[in-house]
C-alpha cells in the first residue's frame, strides 16, 4: 500500500517525472503560450541549445553519479528549461520528450497532510502542456524516486537492522565492500521497473524508476499512479522500523556563523 505519512525527513532526494511521445515539429511555435500558462509556478527560463552538452537521460543508470554515464549528445536540438522560484522544481521540454525533476516534495499525493504533492505539479504542468499540444498517445510515461538512505555503522548486523536488502553480505560483507550495485528489470501487469540497490561510501542508494509505454494521453494520470504505487510497494519492501524512526526526526539546521 502507499505510505500515507509526511516526513520531515525523508530519505528521497530526487523525483523525476518523464513523458516520451512522436517529434512534435509545432513545439517550438507552441512554448511561448507554453510559457505564459506555467509562468506563475515556474517564472524562470532558459533556452538551451547544445552542441557538445549533454542533458540526462531520466530512466536509465544511477542519478548518484557525479558524471552519469546516462548523458546523451544533443547535437543542434533545443530544449526549453522552467524552474521554480527556487529552482529546486525544473522543467524541461524539447521536441520528443517532457520532465519534472524535484528536489524538494515530500509527498506525491496526500493534500491533507502537505499542500506541496508532486502529482499536483504534474497534473498542472501536463493539462496545459496536453490543451496546447493535443497529444493523443504518449510513447512512454515514467517515474523514478532515488533515496539515499544512511549507513550508520559498516557492520553487517547493523545494516540488516535497517534495510532488507538484495546483497548476499554473508558472502560480501559489507565491511569490506568498496562498492555494491544490485539492479532487476521486472514486468508487473503492463508496467516495467527497474531498481537498483548501491553501497557506496556511508550510503545506500535506492532508485526505483517505474514506467509504461504506449499510454492514451487521457489516462496519464491513473497510469502514474499506479506507477507510483509500484514504488511505494518496493520501498516499504526495502527499509525496516528504524528507517521510519529516522524520517520521522526533523534535520537538524547546520549554523552556518
Amino acid at each position: 500500500m502507499v505510505i500515507n505519512e509526511v516526513f520531515p525527513n525523508p530519505t528521497v532526494k530526487h523525483v523525476i517525472f518523464q513523458i516520451r511521445y512522436p517529434n512534435l515539429f509545432i513545439i517550438e511555435n507552441k512554448i511561448g503560450d507554453f510559457q505564459i500558462k506555467i509562468m506563475d509556478r515556474f517564472p524562470n527560463s532558459a533556452l538551451k541549445i547544445k552542441q557538445k552538452g549533454f542533458i540526462l537521460d531520466a530512466g536509465a543508470e544511477i542519478i548518484y553519479k557525479e558524471k552519469p554515464e546516462n548523458q546523451k549528445e544533443l547535437g543542434g536540438e533545443k530544449a526549453w528549461s522552467f524552474s521554480s522560484p527556487d529552482e529546486k522544481v525544473v522543467l524541461n521540454v524539447s521536441s520528443n520528450s517532457l520532465d519534472i525533476s524535484s528536489n524538494f516534495h515530500k509527498t506525491y499525493n496526500n493534500a491533507k497532510k502537505s499542500k506541496d504533492n508532486f502529482r499536483d505539479t504534474i497534473e498542472f504542468v501536463l493539462d496545459q502542456f496536453f490543451q496546447l499540444t493535443k497529444i493523443p498517445i504518449i510513447k512512454r510515461i515514467g517515474l523514478r524516486y532515488v533515496d539515499e538512505c544512511p549507513i550508520f555503522k559498516r557492520v553487517n548486523s547493523n545494516f540488516k537492522s535497517y534495510y532488507n536488502t538484495t546483497f548476499d553480505l554473508k558472502r560480501f560483507p559489507i565491511k569490506d565492500s568498496e562498492e555494491m550495485i544490485f539492479k532487476v528489470v521486472f514486468k508487473k501487469g503492463n508496467y516495467f521497473l527497474i531498481f537498483h540497490e548501491v553501497v557506496k561510501k556511508d550510503k545506500l542508494f535506492l532508485d526505483f524508476d517505474a514506467f509504461a509505454n504506449g499510454i492514451n494521453s487521457s489516462d496519464y494520470l491513473k497510469v502514474n499512479d499506479d506507477l507510483h504505487l509500484i514504488i511505494s510497494e518496493e520501498f516499504e519492501k526495502s527499509i525496516k522500523e528504524p528507517v521510519y524512526d529516522y524520517m520521522r526526526k526533523k534535520k537538524e539546521v547546520e549554523n552556518d556563523s
